[in-house]
């Protein structure tokens, strides 16, 4: 992807800012895959300058949320906030924010209001994820919003409006893009729990200690009797020792969670493939659930 990359590294350039250029240059490279989304649907100038902007909006979110979370760390190495302080995180966060929306001015008005609506979606799940933070939430249905909103809101975007420029059926990607991002969460969630520190590039079992009941943690609660169900509620918002991290783990495998979670995910994984042709979106989707990191 070195048009991808040129266009990225001009849109920084365009701020003929040298500060701003240093600490973006610091920003750990992701998976990319909304980009991917977009070039498995069409691939031409203006698909790749979207991508760049799709991808400046989800740095800048990553950023905030680092913030809003206290993450030291970003895919195992030192976040933003944590090298540079929040306030400058934050303000690079917002100067993406901007070089992003100043670009989308360019495209279609229905390319830009699509976009653009990701934006405050994922802003407002965003929002909903740290009102969630505040209680022990057992509502599946809160969860399962809060997520479309946080993560696949912008991954529809990004295959609503790659299925414009290509002149596809937009519902069909639309659908992709969402059943997608709600698996990639869950699998995300799911992948919290089962996988060591290294590998995640943070502490195991971190979500539950920063206050996010995920779709696990909520099936094993509602399988367990009142007693269990206390004593998980617990453990909510605190570091555990190793006794009482085993205890989880043994839950959510005693109770099925982590399978039915997965199962959950495969489901709409499955849902989405509905009408996609093209192989590479359909590889995305197995990636997705077959992940380990």
């Amino acid at each position: 992807m070195n048009s991808f990359d040129t266009v990225l590294e001009q849109f920084i350039n365009d701020l003929n800012n040298n500060f701003v250029a240093d600490i973006y240059a610091n920003i750990p490279s992701g998976k990319r895959l909304r980009p991917k989304l977009i070039f498995n649907i069409i691939k031409n100038e203006q698909s790749i300058k979207l991508a760049a902007i799709i991808e400046l909006i989800h740095i800048s979110s990553l950023l905030h949320d680092d913030v809003i979370d206290d993450a030291l760390t970003r895919r195992n190495e030192n976040s933003i906030n944590n090298t540079y302080g929040n306030k400058t995180a934050i303000m690079l966060g917002d100067i993406l924010y901007s070089k992003a929306f100043y670009e989308l001015t360019a495209f279609d008005t229905k390319i830009a209001k699509i976009v653009s609506k990701a934006v405050s979606t994922l802003s407002i799940g965003e929002l909903e994820d740290v009102k969630l933070a505040e209680f022990f939430n057992t509502d599946k249905e809160l969860y399962l919003s809060m997520i479309y909103k946080k993560t696949a809101s912008l991954i529809e975007a990004s295959t609503h409006a790659g299925a414009i420029l290509a002149g596809h059926d937009e519902n069909i990607y639309k659908t992709y893009g969402k059943n997608l991002g709600v698996a990639f969460q869950i699998i995300d969630d799911i992948l919290d729990i089962t996988e060591n520190s290294q590998t995640l590039g943070k502490p195991a079992l971190n979500d539950f200690k920063e206050g996010k009941v995920t779709l696990p943690y909520l099936i094993a609660y509602e399988k367990s009797s009142f007693n269990t169900q206390e004593k998980l509620k617990s453990m909510y918002k605190r570091v555990l020792n190793k006794e009482e991290s085993t205890w989880v783990k043994e839950l959510l495998n005693n109770t099925n969670a982590i399978k039915d979670s997965y199962n959950y995910a495969k489901t709409l994984a499955n849902q989405a493939l509905t009408g996609i042709k093209e192989p590479k979106l359909q590889e995305i989707i197995s990636s997705i659930l077959d992940r380990d990191f």
